[in-house]
C-alpha cells in the first residue's frame, strides 16, 4: 500500500502535538506517526512547516500558559510544570523573554479590570472586497484555533498556494462571553486566487466584503479579548457605529513563528451597517 502524499502526513505530526502538548518531546516517535525514516523526518518538519519540531512546541506550551495566566487563577507554578519546565524561575525566564513580562507581571497586567484605561487602539474605516479563501473549520477555544492555521498553511503551502499576497485571517462567529467554549465556531483562513479549486482537508470559504472598522492590536493573541472589549465596550458605543450581521475577522499581519509575541500584529475587523 502507497503512503499518503507527504501534506498527509505532516498533518498527522499537527495532529499528534496539539493532542500531546503535555508528553516530552520523542522525535523518534513523532517520525513514526508521520511514516518517515528518523533521519529525515525533522529537516522534512522544518522544511515544511518553517520551524522545528521543538520550537513549535516551545510556542505552543507558551501560547497556552499566556492563555491559562490571562484567564485563570491557576498557580504560577502549575502552569510552569505543564509548560515543560522543570522549575518557575526557568519557566518565568522563558516566558519573559516571549512576552516582555515574567508570569505574575503578565497576568497583573491582562486582568486588571483597568487594562485598557487610557489605551486606544489604531482605529480606521476600511471597504473589503469578497475574498475567496481556502479554510480549516475549528471547534472550541478560540486559543486553539492555531491547529486549524497549521492545517490550512500545510495545506496551501504544499500546493503553492501561499504567495506575497496571500493574507490570512480568522472568522470568528460567536462571543466567547455568550456561547460555551466547547461550542464557540470559528474558521482558519488563507486567501486564494479566486476560482481556485479547494479540496479537503480545506474548504472552499468566501469572506464577505463590505463595510468595516478596523482596530490594530500589537502583542500577544491572548491579550485580544480585552482589545475586545474596549472595541465594543468603549469605542463602537460612542462612535455613531452600528454593527452589521456577519461575524468579527481578525488578520494576523505577521508571523508569530518568527517574531516575540510582543510584536504580533492583529487587525480586528467588526462589520458595520451602511
Amino acid at each position: 500500500m502507497s503512503l499518503p502524499p507527504y501534506e498527509a502526513r505532516i498533518l498527522r505530526v499537527v495532529d499528534h502535538l496539539w493532542a500531546n502538548l503535555d508528553a516530552p518531546l520523542d522525535l523518534d516517535r513523532l517520525a513514526e506517526v508521520a511514516c518517515f525514516s528518523p533521519y529525515h523526518f525533522h529537516r522534512l518538519y522544518r522544511g515544511i512547516t518553517g520551524e522545528t519540531v521543538a520550537e513549535t512546541v516551545r510556542r505552543l506550551r507558551l501560547h497556552r500558559a499566556a492563555g491559562q495566566l490571562a484567564q485563570s487563577n491557576q498557580p504560577i507554578a502549575d502552569i510552569a510544570s505543564r509548560a515543560g519546565y522543570g522549575s518557575q524561575a526557568a519557566f518565568t525566564r522563558s516566558f519573559s523573554a516571549d512576552y516582555g513580562a515574567p508570569p505574575g507581571l503578565y497576568r497583573l497586567r491582562t486582568t486588571s479590570p483597568n487594562a485598557m484605561e487610557d489605551k486606544m487602539l489604531p482605529i480606521n474605516f476600511v471597504t473589503l472586497p469578497d475574498l475567496a479563501c481556502a479554510a480549516v473549520a475549528h471547534r472550541g477555544s478560540y486559543m486553539e484555533i492555531g491547529k486549524a492555521f497549521e492545517q490550512v498553511s500545510i495545506y496551501a503551502g504544499t500546493r503553492g498556494l501561499i504567495g506575497p499576497q496571500t493574507r490570512m485571517f480568522g472568522v470568528y462567529c460567536d462571543d466567547p462571553s455568550a456561547v460555551p467554549v466547547a461550542d464557540l465556531r470559528s474558521e482558519a483562513c488563507l486567501t486564494v486566487p479566486p476560482g481556485t479549486e479547494v479540496s479537503a482537508p480545506a474548504h472552499a470559504l468566501t469572506i464577505a466584503g463590505g463595510r468595516y472598522v478596523t482596530a490594530l492590536h500589537t502583542g500577544p493573541y491572548a491579550e485580544l479579548e480585552k482589545a475586545y472589549q474596549w472595541f465594543f465596550g468603549d469605542w463602537l458605543p460612542t462612535s455613531g457605529q452600528e454593527p452589521d450581521d456577519k461575524p468579527c475577522l481578525e488578520e494576523y499581519l505577521n508571523d508569530p513563528r518568527s517574531l516575540p509575541p510582543t510584536e504580533w500584529q492583529t487587525l480586528i475587523y467588526v462589520p458595520l451597517k451602511g
